[in-house]
């Protein structure tokens, strides 16, 4: 995908960060449709929560990138599945879904979850059921698209998977699989896939510093199914706090949520570090241990600064990422060089 990006993006004037002003958007990746809006949610007397979930509600819609919304990354059985989340900075409330079925509105479901109930997170067929009750409306999230993607997987002998430790073996087979001898080899390492798992990740902020995150993805292709990654966990995938700013992180979530990255990041500009270098402390600390691991991560404070980071590994040595204020006049694509 990162190709991709530089290819369709190449002749888009890349604008210098301006003055930090209020309100802001920021999400991950160019999705430009989304930062829209968003923006729009909140020039229009939306809240930042309205701004969040209208802004990741369009990538959705709009089946962003292939890897948010439905139609996208099927798992080893062909289903696709969505995780998202919402999280209010001025009551540290959570909304949270993961494993969704057949509803493409996730984002919505999490923020009923949210508002509608005392939990946080959601899982599952029961929260499919949840959403069902709550007025949405179950649809088939399978496309000719997702299909033709599991099909071609099975012919290729079910590569790439997530499996290891199982006979037969997963590098060479399909399942059903069973376990064997745990074996502890370097070789064994995660590889770093840029095209399988993307995620929009959305801070919204308004002029009274009020703070929103949000996320949403279809989560990563060919994944067992069940699995769930950093998106719609608290402190993982986003994070929000009226009193610092916001974080909202994209990448290999099996990896990053380990980390609390978006956690780490808010509170390192609580501490007083610029956004820019809180996004950094966060890849840095994931660095430490997994060094070649795919993500970057998006900050913006309550002044309305904001920054970005992501870990350089082959085939990622930029991110691309949207901002709307007052200075921008419009949704602004920018790029940060990975590190």
């Amino acid at each position: 995908m990162c190709l991709v990006v530089v290819v369709v993006y190449s002749l888009t004037l890349l604008l210098p960060l301006g003055q930090a002003s209020l309100p802001l958007v920021i999400n991950t990746w160019p999705f430009k449709d989304a930062t829209g809006a968003a923006w729009g949610a909140l020039q229009s007397g939306g809240s930042v929560l309205d701004a969040v979930e209208k802004g990741c509600a369009r990538c959705e819609a709009d089946q962003c990138d292939g890897s948010v919304g439905y139609g996208g990354s099927p798992d080893e059985n062909g289903e696709t599945t969505l995780d998202a989340m919402i999280m209010n900075g001025d009551t540290m409330e959570v909304g949270a879904v993961a494993d969704l079925r057949r509803i493409k509105n996730a984002v919505g479901v999490a923020r009923a979850v949210m508002e509608r109930t005392t939990h946080t997170m959601l899982v599952g067929e029961s929260a499919s059921l949840f959403a069902e009750n709550m007025g949405f409306t179950a649809e088939d999230l399978t496309t000719n698209k997702s299909l033709n993607i599991f099909s071609e997987w099975l012919k290729g002998n079910c590569q790439p998977n997530y499996r290891k430790n199982v006979f037969p073996d997963p590098s060479a087979h399909c399942g059903p699989y069973k376990p064997r001898a745990t074996v502890r080899d370097k070789q064994m390492r995660r590889h770093a896939n840029v095209n399988s798992h993307d995620t929009i990740g959305m801070i919204a902020i308004d002029q009274a510093g009020h703070v929103a995150a949000g996320t949403s993805t279809n989560g990563l292709t060919h994944k067992v199914p069940g699995r769930v990654g950093d998106s719609p966990i608290a402190g993982a995938g986003a994070y929000a706090d009226s009193s610092v700013g916001g974080a909202a992180a994209t990448g290999d979530g099996d990896v990053m949520m380990r980390f609390l990255p978006s956690y780490l990041a808010v509170e390192q500009m609580r501490a007083g570090a610029d956004p820019s270098t809180a996004c950094k402390t966060a890849i840095s600390r994931i660095k430490r241990h997994y060094a070649d691991f795919f993500g970057a991560i998006i900050c913006a404070n309550t002044t309305g600064h904001y920054g970005a980071a992501c870990n350089k590994v082959a085939g990622f040595s930029t991110f691309f990422y949207m901002v709307s204020n007052p200075e921008t006049d419009k949704p602004a694509l920018l790029s940060v060089d990975c590190f």
